[in-house]
């Protein structure tokens, strides 16, 4: 799709690309090209995917928390994750999750919140990809009011024991450590639970229709003991925990575009070669309506991410304009599918192209790390000053 992916960069977007980050898209793109490509519609289908053995194969291609500092991550800039994700993303969504929860939740917590042997210990064989991890925030009844959550920690001598459940959790059943978030009687606190502690279990979600190339679990707490050193230290209340929404929702803005791209340059390839009337597709007026006002939604789309990647550099990033971000290109990019799907009409419903599979997966991400109405509630306070959550 090489020639489609060049007359869908309306904007010269790439010519800009300084050379670094042109090779690191190069060698992303091959990279899943060569090993992810090949395989996705299989692992879709069966609502399976290797995690592990695709975590070490990300930890050596040094994607997994590349945009984190020390303890074996390579302190990349935000943009150069950004265009990470979207590379990975143009596979699928799933695939772009288990990086995304792994180095941007799971790691991005550790490092900001954790101890100096907590760094020590977890950060460089997650960097690797030898061990993964998950990040516990959602509850089967606390989604988008986290503050409702009622899994709850309480002190017994040094220990704490641990109770509750998490649910829509990445990576659950296949992390070795979970990032958990827990009611205390001084409020939210963060925790460290290996796996394999005893009263902490794991139950897949199964029957998916969207994300189904990623690992979704229930995490079960039973009076979890756990030691004062599995404590966060320093993530304290629940911005904490938000903080790391943040962070993860930065590659969503940037990974989308990748999803929406590779479904419009399927979508582009295939106009030009389905016949109707005794000539392509692309060559009808509607036909072509349809497609310059999706790849002009993606360039807008790809603006943006660029936009909040120079905010995110420069160390000026708010939390709105994240929300802005998601805002925006995920409702585009699930749009963007939608509509190209029409174009390859029948032909579209069907594993064989990527748009269908994009579109689902996308009606996840519409959903989670913030749904699209709590986005649209960030933005109205900053508008306004005023606060409807309520």
């Amino acid at each position: 799709m090489t020639d489609a992916l060049d007359r869908l960069d309306l904007l010269e977007l790439d010519a800009d690309l300084e050379e670094e980050n042109r090779l690191l898209r190069d060698t992303v793109r091959k990279f899943a090209d060569d090993r992810l490509r090949p395989n996705i519609r299989d692992w879709f289908e069966a609502g399976e995917l290797p995690a592990r053995e695709l975590a070490e194969e990300f930890g050596a291609l040094g994607v997994l928390g590349m945009h984190l500092e020390g303890y074996g991550c390579s302190g990349a800039s935000s943009t150069q994750y950004g265009i990470v994700c979207a590379e990975i993303e143009a596979v699928d969504s799933g695939l772009r999750s288990l990086v995304s929860v792994q180095g941007s939740l799971a790691m991005y917590a550790i490092r900001a919140f954790g101890s100096e042997e907590q760094r020590q210990r977890w950060l460089p064989p997650m960097a690797a990809g030898r061990a993964l991890g998950c990040f516990g925030l959602t509850e089967p009844d606390a989604g988008s009011d986290p503050g409702s959550m009622r899994t709850y920690a309480r002190r017994d001598g040094e220990d704490w024991i641990l109770h509750g459940s998490k649910m829509w959790i990445t990576n659950g059943s296949v992390a070795d450590v979970a990032v958990v978030w827990a009611r205390t009687d001084d409020g939210v606190q963060g925790f460290l639970v290996e796996r394999g502690t005893a009263g902490f279990t794991t139950t897949d979600v199964h029957h998916k229709l969207s994300l189904r190339a990623s690992v979704t679990s229930q995490l079960s707490f039973d009076d979890v003991r756990l030691p004062s050193d599995a404590v966060l230290p320093s993530a304290e209340g629940l911005r904490a925990a938000l903080s790391c929404l943040t962070e993860a929702r930065f590659g969503i803005v940037w990974g989308v575009t990748g999803a929406a791209r590779d479904a419009l340059a399927a979508t582009l390839d295939y106009a030009g070669t389905r016949t109707q009337f005794g000539r392509p597709i692309a060559g009808f007026q509607l036909t072509q309506r349809k497609l310059a006002e999706l790849a002009v939604s993606l360039g807008q789309s790809q603006l943006v991410a660029r936009r909040l990647g120079q905010l995110k550099d420069s160390g000026r990033i708010r939390p709105h304009q994240v929300s802005f971000g998601k805002f925006a290109n995920v409702k585009a990019a699930l749009e963007i599918c939608r509509e190209a799907r029409s174009i390859l009409g029948g032909s579209g419903i069907t594993t064989e192209y990527p748009v269908l599979r994009h579109a689902v997966n996308l009606e996840t991400v519409f959903t989670y790390e913030g749904t699209h109405e709590v986005h649209t509630l960030v933005l109205g306070a900053q508008l306004t000053g005023l606060d409807a959550y309520r």
